[in-house]
């Protein structure tokens, strides 16, 4: 039975969700499904990084593409690996994902467990190593795109989000500085 501070503090959080889903436009829902499904297990991204080592093949034996193959593959990794803690630490949390009433449900999920957002972590992780092997910060933009829609579509609260961010773009800090230092 979660103590009252935690009932509280899971008003506040599903008074905020209730507020994103208010003031998201009629659109939001249905993209933020497609993105639901891009990124359920972190697929989406792994194809991706897939196919940042494929482009890579085409340089053949040069260093320039072995290191562009090494890079891309870093970036899958920091994907998964990031996908994979985010479930241990689900299970070792054991959040229930939103029950308000007030909050609409917008997509089936593999689990009812909330914290931290798994498509958060593997969308940040892959957007964090891509903007690292770019040498841009414009893939970062899509990491709060990933995490509102998990709260658009009522299956997360925002510390989920947030939380899940933090390690995916830990994972992929780790990651990516591995592979340099290996290289």
């Amino acid at each position: 039975m979660p103590s009252s501070g935690t009932a509280k503090f899971n008003d506040v959080e599903a008074d905020l969700l209730v507020a994103v889903q208010d003031l998201a436009p009629g659109w939001a829902a249905p993209a933020a499904r497609q993105l639901s499904h891009f990124g359920e297990h972190g697929l989406g991204w792994y194809v991706l990084a897939g196919l940042g080592v494929a482009a890579n093949l085409r340089g053949g034996d040069t260093e320039r593409a072995r290191i562009g193959r090494r890079r891309w593959a870093a970036v899958g990794v920091s994907a998964f690996t990031a996908h994979a803690t985010s479930v241990v630490v689900k299970r070792i949390f054991r959040r229930h994902r939103p029950t308000d009433p007030r909050i609409t449900v917008g997509v089936g999920t593999p689990s009812r467990l909330s914290f931290p957002s798994s498509h958060s972590t593997s969308t940040t992780a892959f957007l964090v190593a891509v903007a690292r092997i770019t040498g841009t910060p414009l893939p970062l933009l899509g990491a709060p795109v990933m995490m509102a829609s998990r709260m658009v579509l009522g299956v997360h609260y925002p510390t989920d989000t947030l939380a899940g961010a933090a390690i995916g773009a830990a994972t992929a800090g780790a990651v990516t500085e591995i592979e340099r230092r290996t290289r």
